[in-house]
């Protein structure tokens, strides 16, 4: 089976021609196997699509034309109403998502502890520290004034986390610039929890290149040089 190991990108799948070489064709998106409610997706059309193989499919068939570089995967879950990020919400975001990203290394670390895997050794030794530094916040929503006042007074504990993120999801190419296809699955499967996180995003793009530098990056969560 020539198509065994040969790769085709998202949207598309290995067909092999008359002399049995493969070539990637486009999925038919009325191909793609059946989905549960919860694996729908809402692309960027504001359409629900019945899961990614036929969002895609639906993509790859629209190439070449304006409809089909617009058409991306939005967020996770059928299409619904995300109310409009104000001015004030998306300044506080930076907020709570550095909290979440010290909370998940947290967690990755405390998991480690018994069945180790999630980090590499040198990952589990910077968190280690942060770790040990957490048990003045207890899990939980907690007040801005609260969060930004932690912020500053243990600043050192938060620059790990940012930096972490980004190097999770940088890594098509590795190049120290996220793509919109990199952002991807942070992005949506956040968006029906975070609506500020797709304004946060194109904000956080200072040059309007499409591309977020590492820069960028740090400098949307008031990470200093």
């Amino acid at each position: 089976d020539t198509c065994r190991n040969f790769h085709c990108k998202r949207g598309k799948v290995c067909h092999a021609d008359k002399q049995g070489k493969p070539h990637c064709i486009c999925q038919d998106p009325a191909a793609c196997p059946p989905t549960k409610d919860y694996e729908h997706v809402c692309g960027t059309d504001n359409k629900t699509y019945d899961g990614t193989c036929q969002l895609f499919g639906t993509k790859c068939q629209l190439e070449g034309t304006k409809m089909g570089r617009q058409l991306h995967l939005d967020y996770m879950g059928s299409c619904k109403y995300i109310p409009p990020c104000t001015d004030y919400e998306v300044d506080q975001f930076p907020l709570r998502m550095r909290d979440w990203l010290k909370n998940i290394l947290i967690q990755y670390y405390e998991r480690d502890l018994n069945t180790s895997g999630i980090l590499t050794e040198k990952q589990r030794n910077k968190v280690k520290k942060i770790y040990q530094n957490d048990k003045r916040l207890a899990a939980g929503d907690h007040p801005v004034e609260l969060l930004l006042h932690d912020f500053e007074k243990n600043y050192h504990m938060y620059v790990y986390p940012v930096h972490w993120q980004f190097h999770q999801l940088d890594q098509h190419p590795v190049d120290r610039l996220l793509t919109h296809s990199e952002l991807a699955p942070l992005r949506a499967s956040l968006v029906p929890m975070e609506h500020c996180i797709t304004r946060f995003f194109q904000e956080c793009d200072g040059d309007q290149d499409k591309l977020i530098a590492l820069k960028e990056w740090c400098h949307c969560f008031g990470i200093k040089e």
